[in-house]
């Protein structure tokens, strides 16, 4: 199936995940000094929303939802390059690979690899995953809990070094940005039918909003020093993600990986090492988030 997106996909997306990264602004991405893409681009969570979509369906009609459920692969993984833009008006196309099943009695590992392409032209690549157990970030240093519900907006824990943004989950924003990656609303929400399914990749797409935001207080030059994402790797929970409802506090977690900073490579790639706690709780998702100057 070929997909096609607009200026319109875009915006929504853009406004659902408070995303505003000068490259999907259709005004200001000329603002960008030597912007090569000519043009607003599709934000890469939105992209990934598509593949959860399709990875969704290919899952049921595979009948292995039965198989995940059983051996208890209860972390849903997502491991992806980007390689090329995808701009409105290309067709997008989505190919899954056969699936491979390992089982393991400390971590049975269910995987796809997956490309995704524009024009024909190779624009994402990576691999779906589900397991028992986190793939990223599996022993993470975390602070107190506690602390989050105390801090202020945007700020710093000075002890671990984490920046922390504080979001609020809401079905309206959910559904607008599963409209915004072509994807049915309805077979996340029923009001009627009291279905409340938060998709796996909104929550995460608001690391995009916390990682500008932390820009902003850095003082970073968005015109003339701009970053662009490389790679996403990440691991949620799905049974924290089942039990999501609106308004729901989300606290993202983010600090620079301690080997990116001991060791920053050549062309200047920044690793965040990302976290998502629900009502000051219990973790959602982990993220490593990678980003390159686009000089």
């Amino acid at each position: 199936m070929l997909y096609e997106f607009s200026l319109l996909h875009i915006d929504i997306a853009r406004n659902s995940t408070d995303d505003f990264n000068l490259f999907h602004d259709k005004k200001k991405w000329r603002q960008i000094h030597n912007n090569p893409f000519e043009g607003p681009i599709l934000l890469g969570f939105q992209l990934e929303m598509l593949i959860e979509g399709v990875m969704r369906d290919y899952r049921k009609q595979a009948q292995e939802n039965d198989l995940i459920d059983k051996e208890n692969l209860g972390f849903s993984n997502y491991q992806f390059s980007f390689v090329n833009v995808i701009k409105p008006g290309q067709l997008v196309e989505v190919t899954v690979k056969n699936t491979s099943f390992k089982s393991d009695p400390d971590n049975s590992i269910l995987s796809n690899r997956v490309v995704m392409k524009a024009d024909g032209k190779l624009a994402l690549m990576g691999f779906k995953k589900e397991s028992k157990h986190p793939l990223f970030l599996a022993l993470p240093q975390l602070p107190n809990f506690d602390l989050l519900n105390k801090m202020t907006d945007r700020t710093y824990l000075s002890e671990q070094g984490f920046f922390v943004k504080r979001k609020f989950m809401t079905t309206s924003n959910a559904k607008n940005f599963l409209c915004s990656s072509q994807r049915e609303q309805s077979e996340y929400f029923d009001e009627v039918e009291g279905q409340i399914n938060f998709p796996e990749i909104f929550p995460c797409a608001l690391i995009s909003s916390a990682i500008l935001e932390k820009a902003v207080k850095e003082q970073r030059d968005f015109k003339r020093e701009p970053l662009v994402f490389t790679s996403h790797k990440m691991s949620i929970e799905r049974a924290v993600l089942a039990k999501l409802r609106s308004n729901d506090c989300l606290h993202i977690l983010i600090k620079q990986t301690q080997d990116n900073l001991d060791t920053p490579p050549d062309n200047g790639q920044i690793d965040y090492e990302c976290y998502g706690v629900v009502n000051q709780q219990v973790v959602l998702f982990r993220a490593l988030i990678s980003l390159m100057p686009l000089a």
